[in-house]
C-alpha cells in the first residue's frame, strides 16, 4: 500500500502565478517515487497579495491531491495583517488535518512558525513522523525590518516560542542551507536524520527557457550587463546596485548597464533614487517569467548576489538560477556558509556590502578580466549541475522520507 503523505507550504507556485515552485516539484517527485501525496496550501497567493483563483487552478491536472486551507491575506510581508493571517491559517489547518488525516508522515515548511507547529501537534497526536523543511528564520529576519530594543524581544516573542517548539518536535529535518538545516540544533538536542538540499531549480527548465526567449532579449554588442533578479525588498541592497550605475558613468562606462529584475516593496522608491540621480544606465525590468528571466540572466555578463549587511538569508533561492546562466556572481551576502561557497566552488568574488565604490571596483576587474569571467562561469554552471539540479538533489528528501516511515512502520508493529 502507497504510503501518504501532507507537504504543507503557505508559499507554493501554482497554473501560471508568480512565486517558487520547490514545494510542487517536491510532490510531483514524491508522487513519481510511490508516495500518495497531498499538498496542502493557503488560499492567499503570497506573491500577488491576492486570493487566488482556485477554480482555475484545479483546472489544470496534478499528479497529487491538491487541498486550500483558507487565509485572509495581507499587503506586506512584515506587517500585523500577516500575523493575523497565519494565525488564521494555522487554526484553519488545524481542523483540515482533523478532517481528512490519516497520513504516515507530515513534512511542513517553517516559517511560518504558527502554521508549522499546528503540524508538528497533529504529528505527534497522530504518533507519525514530522519533516521540518527549513527556508528561512523568523524572528531573525523579521528584525531586517523591525529592530528596536526589548520592543522587538517582545513582539517576536510568540515567532520564538513557536519556533523552538516546532524544532523539538521533527523526526527529520530538511535545510535549504547547513546554517538552517543545524538551526534546530541550536537550542535543541536532537538525535535526527537531516540533510541540506538548496531549493535549486530544473536546469532542463532552465536551458529551455533560454532557448525559447534569448532572441527576443535585445542586447547591443557594445553593452556589457550587470545583472540583478528577485525581491526588491529590505534585506536586498539594490540601492547600491543604482548608485553603482552612477559611479560607473561618472568613470566614463556609461556602456555597463545596471539590470534589474523584479518587484517588491521598495521597487517605487528605488525607481526614484534612480531618476534623481539620472541613472540613464539602469533599468528596472519588472518582474518577468521564469523561462524570460533565465534568458536575461543568460544574457547578462555578470550577476550580483546584493544583499545589506544585516541580511540573515543565506543560500537563497535565486542562486540554482545564477549558476545555471553560467556567469561569474558578485556576492555582497554576509553568509559564512555561502561567502565560503563562492570562495570554493571558484564562481564568483565575494565583496563588502552597501559601498558603490567596491561595487563598482568589482564590476570594472571583472569587466576587464574576460579569461577569467569564462572560468567563473563554467564553475558557475558546474556548481549547478552537481549541487542544484532538482532531479537528482532532491533524492536526499526522497531517502529521508523512506527511512523515517518504514522505521515508523517498525515501531508501530513492534508495540502490537
Amino acid at each position: 500500500m502507497k504510503k501518504k503523505i501532507a507537504i504543507i507550504t503557505m508559499g507554493v507556485k501554482l497554473n501560471n502565478e508568480p512565486g517558487y515552485s520547490r514545494f510542487k516539484y517536491l510532490s510531483d517527485f514524491l508522487s513519481d517515487a510511490g508516495y500518495k501525496v497531498d499538498l496542502i496550501t493557503t488560499s492567499f497567493q503570497h506573491w500577488e497579495k491576492a486570493q487566488r483563483d482556485i477554480k482555475k487552478i484545479r483546472k489544470d491536472k496534478y499528479k497529487f491531491r491538491l487541498r486550500f486551507i483558507y487565509e485572509p491575506g495581507y499587503k506586506k510581508n512584515v506587517d500585523l495583517r500577516r500575523i493575523i493571517s497565519h494565525k488564521i491559517a494555522a487554526a484553519n489547518l488545524r481542523k483540515l488535518l482533523k478532517k481528512v488525516g490519516n497520513y504516515d508522515l507530515i513534512y511542513c515548511e517553517i516559517p511560518p512558525n504558527d502554521v508549522a507547529l499546528v503540524a508538528a501537534k497533529y504529528a505527534k497526536k497522530k504518533n507519525i513522523p514530522f519533516v521540518a523543511d527549513i527556508n528561512d528564520l523568523w524572528p531573525e529576519a523579521m528584525r531586517m525590518v523591525v529592530d528596536i530594543p526589548v520592543i522587538s524581544d517582545i513582539l517576536f516573542y510568540p515567532l520564538k516560542r513557536d519556533a523552538e517548539k516546532v524544532y523539538a518536535s521533527v523526526s527529520g529535518i530538511v535545510g535549504t542551507s547547513d546554517e538552517y538545516r543545524d538551526r534546530p540544533l541550536k537550542n535543541q538536542k536532537l538525535s535526527v536524520p537531516k540533510e541540506t538540499v538548496y531549493v535549486g531549480n530544473e536546469i532542463r527548465e532552465f536551458d529551455e527557457g533560454v532557448e525559447k526567449f534569448s532572441d527576443g532579449i535585445e542586447k547591443s554588442k557594445d553593452e556589457f550587463w550587470v545583472t540583478y533578479a528577485g525581491t526588491i525588498g529590505t534585506s536586498y541592497d539594490i540601492q547600491t546596485m543604482v548608485l553603482v550605475g552612477k559611479e560607473l558613468e561618472k568613470r566614463g562606462k556609461p556602456w555597463i548597464k545596471i539590470k534589474i529584475l523584479g518587484d517588491g516593496p521598495m521597487k517605487e522608491e528605488l525607481e526614484r533614487l534612480s531618476a534623481e540621480c539620472g541613472c540613464s544606465n539602469v533599468e528596472f525590468a519588472g518582474y518577468v517569467p521564469y523561462g524570460e528571466m533565465a534568458a536575461f540572466l543568460k544574457k547578462s555578463d555578470i550577476l550580483v548576489n546584493s544583499f545589506v549587511k544585516k541580511a540573515p538569508q543565506s543560500i537563497v533561492t535565486k542562486i540554482g538560477d545564477y549558476l545555471a546562466a553560467g556567469r561569474p556572481m558578485i556576492n555582497t551576502c554576509m553568509s559564512r556558509e555561502f561567502r565560503e561557497k563562492v570562495k570554493k566552488d571558484d564562481f564568483g568574488i565575494n565583496i563588502e556590502p552597501e559601498n558603490a565604490v567596491i561595487l563598482a571596483d568589482a564590476v570594472e576587474k571583472l569587466y576587464q578580466n574576460e579569461a577569467r569571467r569564462k572560468e567563473m562561469g563554467r564553475n558557475a554552471r558546474k556548481t549547478a549541475e552537481e549541487q542544484f539540479d532538482r532531479p537528482q538533489s532532491y533524492k536526499k528528501i526522497e531517502e529521508l522520507i523512506k527511512r523515517l516511515t518504514e522505521e515508523s512502520k517498525d515501531e508501530n508493529r513492534n508495540r502490537t
